[in-house]
């Protein structure tokens, strides 16, 4: 399940694309369009910063703005940046402990081309596609 924090990431990164002519832009900005508690925001925008998602910058005139082009991020890498993980059953996730009945397991390969399926939906979609033109 795609948490709160993932998506309000997507809901931050389209709104600095769709203001991306303006620089920096504030947090309370965003915050105040996108009706989210800047405080919470502040949680996301750092760990999107982390994950070079975005560049932050203090002072006047600062704010938070894409790193890249629009086009350039999928959906995928976004809320790959904000989940521990986006694996369906535990044995799926990075650095799981591998499962003894992996090689038995009848269930195994539905949840790995079910995965598969989800991660190729997410990536085939840019943040490009979901800002205003």
């Amino acid at each position: 399940m795609i948490s709160t924090k993932g998506r309000y990431a997507l809901r931050v990164m389209i709104d600095l694309a769709e203001h991306a002519d303006e620089g920096y832009v504030p947090l309370k900005e965003v915050a105040d369009r996108q009706e989210i508690s800047k405080k919470y925001l502040e949680i996301i925008v750092r760990d999107l910063v982390k994950g070079n998602l975005l560049i932050g910058a203090s002072g006047k005139g600062g704010g938070y703005r894409l790193c890249r082009k629009p086009e350039e991020y999928t959906v995928w890498e976004i809320l790959e940046c904000m989940e521990c993980s986006l694996a369906t059953v535990a044995c799926l996730t990075d650095g799981a402990v591998p499962c003894p009945r992996a090689a038995d397991c009848k269930t195994l390969p539905m949840w790995e081309e079910f995965d598969g399926m989800v991660k190729a939906y997410f990536t085939g979609k840019r943040l490009s596609d979901m800002v205003l033109q």
